[in-house]
């Protein structure tokens, strides 16, 4: 039987109330296609993702922007993982989120533990993720922007 997902994206944005001016955040889900070139070669774009098949890699991007005329100071991102998606990586040029496998805690794959079979506690995988944050380290100055994404594969 073929699955087929249409995807949709929820991004979590928390600025703290004592914060100085609007983030504008906007989110898309893109799909890996392969393209083959007149000369034979092939190579891999991004193209908006409509819908998609087991198998299928798919980028989540999360744009975002200060529209507000002061700094915006600890700002966080966070973007679920649909459970019909595998977590692969962060996408290329993009800075690694901190990954959770309860929505609660998070951190570095390699650092987190959870139950497995029996009650066992065993490390991580990337099947195990369920969500994905960012926290901006840095204060972004009015009118400028950034961009975050990870890559996951349809089950």
């Amino acid at each position: 039987m073929l699955r087929m997902l249409t995807l949709a994206t929820v991004a979590l944005v928390a600025v703290p109330a004592a914060a100085a001016g609007p983030l504008e955040v906007t989110s898309k889900v893109m799909v890996e296609t392969r393209q083959r070139a007149a000369d034979g070669s092939t190579r891999i774009v991004l193209e908006p993702a409509r819908r998609v098949v087991p198998g299928d890699r798919v980028v989540f991007v999360l744009a975002y922007r200060n529209v507000g005329t002061q700094p915006l100071n600890d700002i966080v991102l966070a973007n679920p993982v649909p459970a019909e998606l595998s977590y692969r990586a962060p996408a290329q040029g993009s800075v690694a989120p901190d990954v959770s496998a309860d929505g609660k805690t998070y951190g570095q794959l390699a650092a987190l533990r959870v139950a497995g079979a029996g009650g066992a506690i065993r490390a991580a995988t990337a099947e195990d993720v369920t969500s994905v944050r960012w926290r901006l380290t840095r204060p972004l100055a009015a009118g400028t922007s950034g961009q975050l994404a990870f890559q996951a594969t349809l089950r």
